[in-house]
């Protein structure tokens, strides 16, 4: 049976300020994200992607603009926004001691799967992944490479059509970026959207906003942000 498409959603970002210890990250940031797109969110260490993707995922409040789905702003129902929300961050949180099943089964409770489904969901997000065979294996056993892989696999926990994903392919071979790369087609055919700060693209088709110190993004011609020169702590 084919996956499910997503209803079509459009994330809109304007005029979005960041500041970071009291230091302008970048202002006046305007993009938009639609169904079927993955864009690839490039520049160069410290510019400002990570605190982009965060400000996004709902996990700081920007110094000003606004973040939008479908017309409704994030502030006027964050429960509503981030229910269709994926975030990979940098860190892979992981406990240790729990096995890998138990770390992502946590995951799953987290994102509101419900006890029933949670065995089903887990085996096959971590088959999606190349995991199932390390379910039982506690996660300081897994190399550097396999714990990235057991944080992405939180994407196919709960059925979200918008993913944030902060360097992504960090840790993975050749291989396991081509596995990704595909996860992510997929989930664009689906009517998903994603934004990807990476320093290499998956795809090299992608679309591209580049952000830059003292310069906007390039949305190929239409840029309209401003983004200040900046130090991030």
């Amino acid at each position: 049976m084919p996956d499910p498409i997503f209803p079509a959603h459009r994330l809109d970002v304007t005029d979005l300020a960041c500041r970071r210890a009291g230091r302008p990250v970048f202002a006046g940031l305007s993009l938009s994200l639609g169904p079927g797109r993955p864009v690839w969110l490039k520049g160069p260490n410290g510019v400002g992607k990570s605190s982009l993707l965060r400000l996004l995922a709902g996990l700081g409040r920007p110094a000003a603009g606004t973040i939008a789905l479908d017309g409704v702003a994030l502030d006027d129902d964050p429960e509503g926004y981030a229910a269709e929300v994926h975030f990979i961050g940098h860190a892979e949180a992981l406990k240790p001691a729990l096995s890998l099943y138990d770390n992502t089964a946590f995951f799953a409770r987290l994102q509101g799967v419900a006890e029933a489904r949670v065995a089903e969901r887990v085996d096959a997000a971590l088959d999606t992944l190349s995991l199932g065979a390390l379910r039982d294996l506690p996660a300081r056993m897994l190399s550097s490479g396999q714990r990235r892989r057991a944080a992405l696999a939180r994407l196919f926990l709960a059925d979200r059509p918008i993913w944030l994903l902060d360097e992504p392919t960090v840790g993975l071979d050749a291989g396991a970026r081509a596995d990704l790369a595909r996860l992510i087609a997929r989930h664009a055919d689906r009517g998903g959207c994603a934004l990807i700060a990476s320093h290499d693209p998956l795809d090299p088709g992608m679309d591209v906003v580049e952000m830059a110190p003292a310069a906007g993004p390039d949305l190929g011609g239409q840029a309209d942000a401003d983004l200040d020169s900046w130090e991030i702590a």
